[in-house]
């Protein structure tokens, strides 16, 4: 463990917390650093859901914004000056040694703080943010007006720290390849998982029960965003395939927003009996709901972004079907199902198979629950976090 003991000041433009992806890197970040003694604080939004163990300052109540933000919104145009104000003052007072930053919209704000308080910034990059707005269709293209002098003030923010961290090689990759950035200035720090709290389990049948899934069904498990990016419209799509084939196979589709959207999409395909579509589940009770399936299934199509389900199933010792990307590889390497990136047709026929080989399934849910256990534990955060502090700091001190 480092001597050195650090105040970090997160700075988190969304609607801390919510149950999916980045929410959960921001948590695991600051729980690992408080767990080795630095004391860490979160400005976010107004809304999101208590952390037990967390320091969370908000905005102020926007009494019209309740429902957690996903992706770009005009919204957040706003809500990012409420909370920088917000920030500026619990500055202040927490006097931070570091600025972490989430988000390209809390990169700018950290690059504000950072020229008003003189420390260090972190930038967490999640992800680029004009290729969001292209996924969230907040942008109609690369051709959009909107797009060159959006990527121009996305390049700058990204300058503007000290260091970014990415989640995957392949973002990491892409900084240096397609905006140029310093590799000196790109870490990665992948996303982890409580191996001891998400472990293998019997399934928990009385949820199945109280989903309506029938007790004879064979369930493909999905957890995360509900998006066209995220592959959720290609899944849905895959079911009558599958079911010609498995008969007995049943998808569960976890998560939000608009469930009841996808709901209406699989009766258009004459499918909704085949699919459950539950909604939002908490991270915590996730384990509960996962332990139902036989396969896991992860076709997001981003490829800037990390995917922070796939330790996820990998602990709980879940075969995983998910895409041929460099972010998938990187986590399951030769133990992934990779169907052929963006093919839904070859999706379909992946998770057949692996529904078929019961030799298979038994393998990969072994390999991947060690692999879990042994590359991808959430306690390489702690340290990995400390390493980037303790690099900028030094940096910093020899300026002035």
């Amino acid at each position: 463990m480092s001597d050195a003991r650090y105040r970090v000041l997160m700075v988190a433009p969304t609607s801390f917390f919510s149950d999916y992806g980045c929410h959960i890197r921001i948590a695991q970040e600051a729980q690992e650093l408080q767990r080795r003694g630095h004391t860490v604080l979160i400005a976010t939004y107004h809304n999101g859901d208590a952390v037990e163990g967390l320091q969370i300052v908000r905005s102020v109540d926007v009494p019209w914004i309740k429902r957690t933000l996903v992706g770009s919104s005009r919204h957040k145009l706003y809500l990012d000056v409420v909370l920088s104000w917000r920030t500026v003052l619990a500055a202040w007072k927490f006097k931070p040694d570091i600025i972490h930053a989430h988000l390209h919209e809390g990169g700018l704000i950290g690059a504000i703080l950072k020229r008003l308080i003189g420390k260090p910034l972190i930038f967490d990059y999640q992800g680029s943010m004009t290729a969001e707005m292209i996924d969230h269709h907040f942008l109609s293209g690369y051709d959009a007006p909107l797009y060159k002098p959006l990527y121009a003030l996305e390049t700058w923010i990204n300058r503007q720290a000290d260091m970014v961290l990415t989640s995957s090689e392949n973002a990491r990759r892409m900084l240096i390849e397609e905006f140029a950035h310093p590799a000196q200035q790109v870490t990665t720090i992948a996303d982890g998982i409580d191996t001891i709290y998400f472990a293998p389990q019997p399934p928990d049948e009385s949820i199945r029960t109280a989903l309506g899934i029938p007790a004879t069904s064979r369930i493909i498990v999905y957890l995360g965003l509900l998006a066209p990016y995220q592959g959720t419209n290609l899944l849905i799509e895959c079911i009558p395939e599958v079911v010609a084939a498995v008969p007995d196979a049943h998808f569960l589709i976890m998560g939000y927003p608009d469930p009841d959207s996808y709901r209406r999409y699989a009766e258009s395909l004459g499918v909704s009996q085949y699919v459950t579509l539950p909604g939002r589940i908490r991270y915590l009770d996730s384990h509960h709901y996962l332990g139902l399936g036989e396969v896991a299934v992860a076709p997001k199509m981003s490829r800037s972004e990390g995917s922070g389900k796939i330790p996820q199933y990998m602990a709980l010792g879940l075969p995983v079907i998910t895409f041929d990307s460099a972010v998938s590889r990187q986590y399951l390497g030769e133990h992934g199902i990779y169907a052929r990136y963006a093919d839904r047709e070859h999706l379909a026929q992946c998770i057949i198979d692996t529904l078929n080989d019961d030799t298979l399934r038994a393998r990969m849910s072994a390999e991947n629950r060690a692999s879990a256990i042994d590359h991808h534990s959430i306690h390489h955060i702690g340290p990995a976090l400390e390493s980037v502090y303790a690099t900028v700091t030094e940096i910093a001190q020899r300026i002035i």
